[in-house]
């Protein structure tokens, strides 16, 4: 008895059969299954710290391009009798595109993409620690190998299909200019991002003020810069913000925790400064870990309707930052109401 047709009104499948795709399946799933087998043996085989950072992801890489391309080859030598997979169904250039070249074209894209990972994840850093390259320029040099490398790949890709590069510079140069004044803000964000990797006005691992809130860049992109922070989350910032505005380096800066108060006109402006030194020092005690230096307290400016002091005590990170703040808020609260020290109404606002 013949096998049901599963794609009755198409003539370059009609030879198909439910079993033949349902046993395709099957062995796709068993590829796969045993991936994720072959996965959890390997983290019970693979206990040791050092193995388990540097040894077992190369390991799972290898895994995952054997499941990958060992679908793709099934695919192929499954269907390779099949002429629905040869037969072209586009001419071009003297090309005929079928789904075999397709799927050839798209083995190259996928392939480069792993391959130039895994040489940047597991060869260059090694080419970096010889050479003492910096982590930023590492960075730069990673990214400009990534793109040559996918470049060539989808050029080849195309030439394979049949498709003429010239052709397609030209179809991209008239829309570049039907749309470029629609994606202005792309374009401008890609050549800041070009700037930022080659001009290296900040790099990856740097800590960067941005809008008051501060960060660690973890990876710069042709569009964006990705910035962790410890309160905030993560911020996605275009690159075009680096190039226009002004971004505070926080890397190679000491790092203060700083309260900003405001007194009514008539306080003893000595005695002012006298507490907020004694609140600072006082907090400090309270934080492990804070710097053994003596914090400074400045008159830093006279308003319409209020004096403006500020204390400043040394700290080695955001969160220690953070933290102390708070601290020395509560001691100058404490002191203020102590010794009888007003702060400064809002404009608008009345006091009794």
């Amino acid at each position: 008895m013949k096998n049901p047709q599963l794609f009755e009104g198409i003539d370059v499948l009609r030879n198909l059969s439910v079993i033949e795709f349902f046993l395709f399946f099957l062995y796709l799933l068993l590829i796969f299954v045993s991936k994720w087998i072959a996965q959890a043996v390997l983290k019970r085989i693979v206990r040791h710290d050092g193995y388990q950072e540097r040894v077992y992801p190369i390991l799972e890489d290898i895994l995952n391009w054997v499941a990958f391309y060992g679908s793709i080859m099934l695919f192929l030598f499954y269907f390779g009798q099949e002429e629905w997979l040869t037969t072209p169904f586009y001419e071009t250039e003297g090309v005929g595109v079928s789904i075999l070249l397709i799927v050839v074209a798209i083995m190259i894209v996928t392939f480069s993409s792993r391959v130039v990972k895994a040489f940047n994840s597991f060869v260059m850093p090694y080419v970096y620690g010889q050479f003492d390259v910096e982590l930023g320029m590492s960075y730069t040099i990673n990214r400009l190998i990534y793109y040559a490398v996918m470049f060539l790949a989808i050029a080849v890709s195309f030439t394979i299909v049949g498709l003429d590069l010239r052709a397609v510079g030209i179809v991209f140069s008239v829309l570049g200019i039907g749309i470029g004044f629609g994606v202005r803000n792309i374009a401008a964000n890609f050549v800041s991002g070009i700037i930022i990797l080659f001009e290296r006005p900040m790099e990856v691992g740097e800590m960067v003020e941005i809008d008051k809130k501060i960060g660690r860049i973890t990876k710069i992109k042709l569009r964006s810069t990705i910035v962790e922070t410890s309160k905030d989350g993560t911020l996605v910032v275009p690159n075009q913000y680096f190039i226009e505005q002004i971004v505070k380096n926080r890397s190679g800066a000491r790092l203060f925790a700083r309260v900003v108060v405001s007194v009514e006109y008539g306080c003893d402006t000595e005695l002012v400064s006298e507490l907020l030194v004694q609140a600072a020092e006082r907090e400090i005690t309270k934080v492990d870990g804070v710097p053994d230096e003596k914090p400074d307290a400045q008159f830093i400016d006279f308003r319409n309707s209020s004096m403006d002091f500020q204390v400043e005590a040394r700290v080695l990170n955001v969160e220690m930052k953070d933290r102390l703040e708070s601290r020395i808020r509560h001691g100058i609260a404490a002191l203020f109401v102590e010794h009888g020290i007003r702060l400064a109404s809002l404009p608008g606002e009345r006091t009794e």
